[in-house]
């Protein structure tokens, strides 16, 4: 069973300040339900539908590191209720975060649909396997988290064991659409356009066999 999310983040000083503000009563109903078996269906099937995720480690200089990780859809895997996991792809070879979690395994991840207004949250400890040692030791997982149809180098594979989830309330997230949402809100009224200009085109040329060109 994973941990209870607020029992994590509900540290005495957070408390504190919830009882200075009046939210502590109801905090507390919340912190002393049991975790989660696991991931629902539901919490699986709203990480494959992600193409990118806010992933926070901590720094041996104390300050946090917040990164984009970004990758076709349903890059970062469900491999089991409890365990994720994704193929981490060669960028700017800054390493910050696989440094941070070389010193500090612990990690936050932050999922965000705009389009629907919700947020999912993780806690979890890290575990990386560098991709050589992977393909000898663990070649299925290797498979498993390669992303399909992506030009990537792979450097590592990222194993994350789920500690805690918590799903976050809608309130001011201003709503945002891929372009692949757009196309589909507008795949009716693109095939309305084109057969209008289809029409167009046949009445032109029906006109025109007339000898009879007015301006159109």
């Amino acid at each position: 069973m994973m941990q209870n999310y607020a029992h994590i983040a509900f540290t005495d000083e957070v408390k504190r300040l919830q009882t200075e503000y009046g939210s502590r009563n109801a905090y507390a109903r919340r912190e002393a339900e049991l975790g989660a078996n696991g991931l629902s269906e539901a919490e699986a099937a709203f990480i494959s539908e992600q193409d990118s995720f806010y992933f926070a480690t901590q720094s041996e200089s104390g300050f946090p590191y917040i990164q984009h990780r970004g990758g076709p859809k349903g890059f970062l895997k469900v491999i089991t209720p409890t365990t994720l996991g994704f193929t981490d792809f060669r960028g700017n070879k800054q390493y910050i975060t696989v440094g941070n979690l070389a010193t500090n395994t612990k990690a936050s991840l932050f999922m965000m649909d705009y389009a629907q207004r919700i947020r999912l949250k993780i806690f979890a400890e890290a575990r990386i396997i560098p991709i050589a040692e992977a393909e000898k030791s663990e070649p299925e997982l290797v498979r498993l988290l390669a992303p399909d149809d992506y030009a990537h180098h792979a450097e590592r594979l990222i194993v994350l064991d789920i500690q805690a989830i918590d799903w976050n309330c809608s309130q001011h997230i201003t709503p945002r659409y891929t372009a692949e949402q757009v196309a589909k809100a507008w795949e009716k009224e693109s095939r309305y356009i084109a057969s209008l200009e289809a029409e167009i085109r046949y009445l032109k040329e029906q006109l025109a066999n007339t000898h009879y060109s007015p301006k159109l």
